[in-house]
């Protein structure tokens, strides 16, 4: 079983607190929920749990099993939704999946990407590149590319930023099939999304 464990992390930028001493434990079937106030240090949270930033102390671990997944081999069993997170504007649809595809080392399976393109709202637009998008159909496509590998860890920072009522709802369903078997973890500071956090961290200024 899968497993992401933080013990006693904090962060500090130069002599600027973001915080302290925050601790958790999930495992596969299992979601956390990290909220708080702008400015409270979600995204850098996230940033560590995704091993893309060290703590100034404590520890993150990602576990299979007694295996500790190293942080150069997360990538395949990772996927990452965030604002910070951009795709390729003057690629299609198609060119974007494929070349993230390619890069966790998987078969180019265009039935499957079709699949993702209907469930996510976006059929029709394969073959468009991604600048004649709007913010929320944008929004939409970070998600293909994030479950395209069904990850063990669903990482969202803002899961629902730029997206209207039906996209949300298309995104709350894809929340609650990653925590039925797999790990889901959020960043959020809108009550009914944190409701999906099964545990929570708050953070706090």
């Amino acid at each position: 079983m899968w497993c992401v464990e933080a013990t006693e992390i904090s962060q500090k930028f130069n002599r600027r607190r973001i915080f302290e001493a925050i601790s958790f434990k999930i495992s596969g079937g299992q979601s956390l929920a990290i909220t708080g106030p702008n400015g409270s240090g979600k995204t850098t949270l996230i940033k560590i749990i995704c091993q893309l930033l060290r703590p100034t102390s404590g520890k993150l671990l990602i576990r299979n099993e007694e295996r500790i997944i190293h942080p150069h081999q997360i990538y395949p069993y990772v996927g990452l939704v965030g604002p910070y997170l951009q795709l390729y504007n003057n690629l299609s649809a198609l060119e974007n999946y494929t070349f993230f595809a390619r890069i966790r080392g998987l078969t180019v399976d265009i039935q499957h990407f079709k699949q993702l393109m209907v469930r996510l709202g976006l059929q029709g637009r394969e073959f468009d590149e991604l600048r004649t998008y709007s913010s929320g159909m944008l929004q939409r496509m970070k998600y293909v590319v994030a479950i395209m590998h069904q990850p063990r860890i669903l990482i969202l920072d803002e899961p629902t930023a730029n997206l209207d009522e039906d996209g949300s709802e298309i995104i709350y369903g894809i929340m609650e099939d990653q925590k039925k078997e797999n790990i889901l973890i959020i960043a959020t500071n809108e009550p009914e999304e944190v409701k999906f956090g099964e545990e929570t961290v708050v953070l706090n200024p």
